[in-house]
């Protein structure tokens, strides 16, 4: 479908999961979206490559935290972007 977007449930992990969207992919890139647990088991498996924040100045009170439980990482600043409501932070996760 032209514009637009398919979703596959994948539930045998992580790493099955990019595998399929690389391959769905072809050569173009993936990203990966979800909450900070999605994105801790990546980071922490070493499967992202370039890392996107956007920061709000909102309280939430609880929730989970971006980079719990990932262990050293290595972040390159790439660019910062600010707008009126939001801040724009991209990283290249480097080895």
């Amino acid at each position: 479908m032209r514009g637009g977007t398919t979703f596959t449930f994948v539930t045998d992990g992580i790493n099955s999961a990019l595998d399929q969207a690389r391959a769905a992919a072809g050569e173009r890139d993936v990203a990966i979206a979800g909450g900070a647990a999605t994105v801790n088991q990546y980071l922490a498996a070493g499967r992202i490559h370039e890392l996107r924040t956007h920061i709000a100045p909102v309280t939430l009170g609880a929730g989970e935290r971006l980079f719990d439980g990932v262990g050293p990482l290595h972040l390159e600043l790439l660019s910062a972007k600010s707008a009126s409501l939001v801040t724009h932070v991209s990283y290249r996760v480097a080895s």
